[in-house]
Parts: C-alpha cells; sequence; structure tokens
C-alpha cells in the first residue's frame, strides 16, 4: 500500500462558520478560527507530507496566495485537499453554493491541491421528501463537473448532522450520483456504520481517505491511537483494497492540537509499516 499522509488543519482554533452566510448564500463556509500558517508549521514538524483546510480559510488567502504558498513551501507541506459543504437539496439556493464552491475549487487549483471534499445534504424542517437523495445526487454530479474543470477529483464525504448519515443512506445517495466516496471513519461509526465493511462495500469510489477517532460517552473526536472505534480493521480493509494516495488524518478538536497530530502520526507509522 502505497501512501501519502496528510492532517485537516481544522483543530487550530474553534470550529464554526461565516455569520454572514446567514443572509448570504456564497459567504456560508466552514473555517478554523486559528492561525492557519501555524497550524500548517505545526503539520510538518509532525512529519505529514500534506493538509487539508476548510474552504473559508482557503478563501482568506484570495488575493495573496503566494503568503499560504509560502507558508507550505517552508514546512515542506503540500495543499491536498479543499473541504466545503452545501444544503445542495434547494434548487432556490443551488446555484449560490455552486458558485462558491467554484470559487474553492479555484483557491485550491491555485494551490496545488489534488482533490475537493464536499459534504452536505440539509435536512429539512419537515423531514426528508422522498427526492432528496436524488437532488442531492445531482447536485454532486455538478460539483463533479466543477472540481474537473479545475482539474481536482471530487468527493462526497457523508457527515452526522446531514441526511446522509447511516449505511443504509450512505448505499442511497451513491446509487444517484456518481462522485468519489471520501469516508471519514469517525462519522460513519457514529452513524452505526462498519467504517472497514464501507470501505471494502466502495472500493472503487475510494481515491482519499479521513482517518479519526471517536468515542462514544461523551461523545467526542478523538486522536487515532484512542476512543472506541478500533483502527487496525479500518487500516486492513485499505490494504486490501490496495488503496494508494492521500490519508488525511483529522480532529476536529484536541486541547493541543500539535500533540494529536503528533499522537496520530506515531499511531500511522506503527499501523503502515513501511510504504
Amino acid at each position: 500500500m502505497q501512501v501519502k499522509l496528510a492532517y485537516h488543519a481544522n483543530c487550530w482554533g474553534a470550529l464554526g462558520g461565516n455569520a454572514v452566510g446567514v443572509t448570504s448564500i456564497t459567504q456560508l463556509t466552514y473555517r478554523t478560527f486559528g492561525d492557519m500558517e501555524q497550524a500548517i508549521r505545526d503539520i510538518g514538524a509532525a512529519g505529514y507530507a500534506g493538509t487539508e483546510l476548510f474552504d473559508g480559510n482557503l478563501l482568506d488567502y484570495e488575493g495573496r496566495y503566494g503568503e499560504l504558498r509560502g507558508a507550505l513551501k517552508q514546512s515542506g507541506v503540500v495543499l491536498v485537499a479543499g473541504y466545503s459543504g452545501a444544503n445542495f437539496i434547494f434548487d432556490d439556493i443551488l446555484g449560490e453554493e455552486l458558485v462558491r464552491i467554484e470559487r474553492v475549487a479555484g483557491a485550491a487549483a491555485e494551490l496545488g491541491a489534488e482533490h475537493l471534499v464536499v459534504g452536505g445534504g440539509a435536512k429539512r424542517a419537515s423531514g426528508r421528501q422522498q427526492d432528496d437523495f436524488k437532488r442531492l445526487g445531482a447536485a454532486l454530479d455538478r460539483v463533479i463537473d466543477i472540481a474537473a474543470k479545475a482539474g481536482l477529483r471530487a468527493h462526497y464525504h457523508p457527515h452526522l448532522s446531514t441526511i446522509v448519515e447511516g449505511p443504509d443512506e450512505v448505499r442511497e445517495v451513491f446509487r444517484h450520483t456518481a462522485i468519489d466516496f471520501c469516508p471519514d471513519t469517525a462519522h460513519l461509526a457514529a452513524a452505526g456504520g462498519d467504517p472497514a465493511a464501507q470501505i471494502r462495500e466502495f472500493r472503487d469510489r475510494i481515491s482519499y481517505v479521513h482517518l479519526k477517532g471517536w468515542q462514544r460517552d461523551p461523545f467526542a473526536f478523538t486522536p487515532l491511537d484512542r476512543g472506541d472505534l478500533a483502527m487496525a480493521p479500518i487500516v486492513e480493509a485499505l490494504k486490501d483494497i490496495g488503496f494508494s494516495g492521500w490519508i488525511a488524518a483529522e480532529l476536529d478538536a484536541w486541547p493541543d492540537p500539535k500533540q494529536g497530530a503528533e499522537l496520530s502520526m506515531d499511531y500511522l507509522k506503527k499501523a503502515l509499516g513501511p510504504s
């Protein structure tokens, strides 16, 4: 298994979004309220070769990409992916959401990324409608086109709090779209799935992976070496399908983000062995 290791920069500060997005859909981005250049330095020092950034943090550098490019180069880290999200099922606002995703794809491509990851599919106040998976799938196919025009590969990331959480929902959405699958081990497990089994089931769609630990009580995401989610079967599944490419470890929150990155790197070195 030939892999390269990245780490998401999302826990170097509080997670949130742009408040202006409440009234301006094109501005509704994820963001980490922290110093992304410090995050990149810490990620490089922990031994990772790549990183992933939220859309809001990427777009902060519009007009000055040279600054972020310099921080990446100085740290020996490449930008692997940008992450964005959307409701995707509401026709009236879909165009606005896709304009934003197009900007994100352009920013990621400008900085040399390979992948664009999106999550979403809104839960309606009145409950899911019969055609919501079809609407989501059609929107994700448009994301594929946006990513391809920027020279990126598009991935869908099932996520808690969306209409795609559990195994049946994951299976259903992929009936309606050709987009690749970016499994996030913690979200899949917390929704009642078996991440190793889902990796095997969708082996032909997987070209980028998020690894994250999880504990049930109290609910929390954890470094890969702790928590209630057994990582060994997941790593074995990746080996069994002959996965090659980027694996991004991730941790949404941790008191010492650099330490969290180091803990997961220590685990990955042992689990993956010589590449």
